[in-house]
């Protein structure tokens, strides 16, 4: 893992949304659970493309949160596929704020990702070709 404080990819990232005050703690910071599932919801859009269809979340590697985000931070999601299985997909998503006045980022939390491309029953298919 590269340093937080790193440039985020040089890509477009799947989610952009701003932190707002109903997503928030006591204390003020975001609930990493509002993050987490930004997170899922990016990974979601990356393996629904690539499968072409209806997938769903397995499994969810380990999260470190590097550091809080706070009410009014922008908040980017990049999605990235590592790997692809006959019926899976390891997405790996960054979570990178920006501060609401400044153009000061940094990445607070990346996890992986595990989904299964699903049928209309609702059972595992193959991923179609690439």
């Amino acid at each position: 893992m590269s340093s937080p404080d790193a440039a985020p990819p040089d890509r477009a990232p799947v989610i952009r949304t701003v932190a707002m005050p109903a997503d928030t703690n006591p204390a003020g910071d975001i609930f990493g659970g509002w993050l987490m599932a930004q997170m899922d919801m990016a990974a979601g859009n990356a393996a629904a493309r690539r499968a072409r269809g209806r997938c769903a979340t397995v499994a969810v590697e380990a999260m470190s949160f590097h550091s809080p985000v706070r009410v009014g931070d922008e908040v980017s999601l990049y999605a990235e596929i590592l790997s692809t299985g006959r019926t899976s997909l390891r997405i790996k998503v960054e979570a990178w704020r920006r501060e609401r006045e400044s153009d000061h980022t940094n990445r607070v939390t990346e996890a992986v990702f595990t989904f299964v491309a699903l049928d209309a029953t609702g059972r595992p298919r193959p991923l179609p070709a690439a």
